[in-house]
């Protein structure tokens, strides 16, 4: 099972120094409008095929625009054997109001 956690908690993890990888499954045309700077971005559709890309033993957080795809994003990669994962709970949507307000909200 993976976790959840919520935007401000993963910026509080990251600036602690934790190796988080952050990884954003939305669709190019959304992360063109907003972004959070270093996720490595692969869109859900496409996270079958390229999971393998990533690093299975780096603690690994999961975001989207509100939640919804990235929980099941983070129950493939668990299915997939990654160790820990966790579901950005608000998406960037979240973020940009918890993080970063000059995230753009859309």
């Amino acid at each position: 099972m993976f976790e959840e956690i919520s935007p401000a908690g993963l910026a509080a993890c990251r600036e602690d120094g934790e190796p988080w990888l952050l990884l954003d499954v939305r669709e190019p045309w959304e992360i063109e409008i907003a972004s959070v700077p270093g996720a490595t971005c692969i869109p859900l559709a496409e996270l079958a095929a390229r999971y393998t890309e990533l690093d299975a033993g780096r603690p690994l957080a999961v975001l989207c625009h509100s939640g919804g795809r990235s929980a099941r994003a983070a129950a493939f990669l668990t299915a997939q054997g990654f160790s820990r994962v966790a579901n950005v709970y608000g998406g960037i949507d979240a973020w940009s109001r918890q993080v970063d307000t000059s995230i753009p909200r859309y």
